[in-house]
């Protein structure tokens, strides 16, 4: 069963962040975050990342949306919609309602809750309105500071598996956390 991702309606905020779907005029914001040494480190964004990058993941959003293999969003501030950082749901199993979600938060965002702000709207409304039945967050075991985002958010730790993906030179051991509709009680 291949399914597309639905647009959050009405659109996922709370007093801080809102999470919405990339626009062109993010694209400079986004490749100055994707430069980050901590972004690069930890995440499989192409180093070096150059506007080319972040043009092509704002146009191929939609297309991928439509596809059902990821939905992507800008966190963005309330305030003033200036960019914090991306999230999304992706690697879904359509069959099984499940989704994985991704973020990453721009330097200058840090510190402030944005990851657990986005991920805690993000999962709450894939297990809600979206009908998903779990959320899965898969992080590096030595990053201590999404690890902490997991747990914040209301996520269970579930396991380690080990060395499961060979990236950038070197292999990966991730931590499972999932999030159920009954964790939300």
């Amino acid at each position: 069963m291949v399914a597309s991702f639905p647009l959050p309606d009405p659109e996922l905020r709370d007093e801080r962040v809102r999470l919405r779907p990339p626009a062109l005029r993010d694209a400079a914001a986004l490749t100055e975050a994707c430069r980050d040494p901590d972004i690069r480190h930890w995440t499989f964004v192409p180093s070096p990342y150059g506007p080319e990058h972040a043009h092509g993941w704002i146009d191929g959003a939609a297309a991928a949306r439509e596809a059902g293999e990821e939905l992507r969003l800008v966190i963005a501030s309330a305030d003033d919609d200036a960019v914090l950082g991306t999230t999304g749901l992706l690697r879904p199993r359509w069959e099984h309602r499940s989704a994985e979600i991704g973020y990453l938060v721009a330097p200058w965002a840090r510190g402030r809750g944005v990851a657990t702000r986005s991920t805690r709207l993000l999962s709450r409304w894939a297990l809600g309105a979206m009908g998903l039945a779990r959320v899965t967050l898969e992080i590096a075991v030595d990053n201590a500071a999404s690890r902490r985002v997991s747990a914040r958010a209301g996520f269970v730790e579930e396991g380690v598996l080990q060395s499961v993906i060979e990236e950038k030179g070197r292999h990966w051991t991730l931590a499972v956390s999932s999030l159920l509709p009954e964790d939300l009680a």
